[in-house]
């Protein structure tokens, strides 16, 4: 079953915080946190997460290079060194950070260095940007925890936080829109057209090849 959790307003203000506290409607007080990773395509990262209990509205965005204020074409041709990001917010008192993390692993294939998929390049491979030492601890146990599961080298590095750049517009919830896109399948609906482009690009397959039943969001 698909949940959505969406903040009122006045938390959206704790998303770029890396642990905060806000009054829920009943008075009582969650935390609220934001976790920081990049896994190839971030239209399919923010699909992927916004379809878990406890998760709010994520953000697709550049961080990791020496660019400021890039462009999505600026860093598609690369030389920026940004990822392709997202930032996920979530209340660590229905999911924890650790949780994000192990989920993170198992969406995305932590042994490629060249990219994710389709997409090559630097913007595309994988990170997890740490805004804390503690969540630094819970990303590098959930890492060994991968790891030994896979029975592969991981790849992934877990590096410290810098700024991070909301990416334009049109990318923000891209999964779900529904303006007519021109494909190499011809016109569809961007909703469509995400299904069309995350299945040509091959990424369930993959993985699904290398997390089988572990997996947490395949597409099919």
């Amino acid at each position: 079953m698909k949940y959505l959790f969406r903040h009122m307003k006045a938390a959206a203000l704790c998303i770029a915080a890396g642990a905060v506290t806000a009054l829920t409607p009943q008075g009582a007080q969650a935390a609220q946190e934001t976790a920081i990773v990049a896994g190839g395509c971030f239209w399919c990262v923010e699909s992927d997460f916004e379809s878990v209990k406890g998760v709010g509205d994520v953000i697709s965005g550049y961080t990791g290079g020496t660019v400021a204020n890039p462009t999505y074409k600026q860093v598609g041709r690369g030389g920026t060194g940004h990822y392709e990001a997202v930032e996920i917010p979530f209340d660590n008192s229905v999911i924890s950070y650790r949780e994000i993390m192990d989920l993170f692993f198992r969406s995305v294939d932590p042994t490629d260095a060249g990219g994710q998929f389709c997409d090559r390049g630097d913007q595309y491979r994988t990170a997890i940007f740490v805004q804390t030492q503690a969540q630094a601890d819970a990303a590098a146990a959930a890492k060994a925890s991968a790891q030994e599961a896979l029975g592969r080298q991981i790849v992934t590095p877990i590096v410290q936080a810098g700024a991070f750049y909301r990416a334009e517009d049109y990318h923000q919830d891209y999964y779900k829109g529904d303006k007519l896109i021109l494909t190499r399948g011809g016109p569809k609906r961007q909703s469509d057209a995400y299904d069309f482009y995350r299945e040509g690009c091959g990424r369930d397959a993959r993985i699904e090849q290398l997390w089988g039943s572990s997996a947490p969001f395949l597409h099919h």
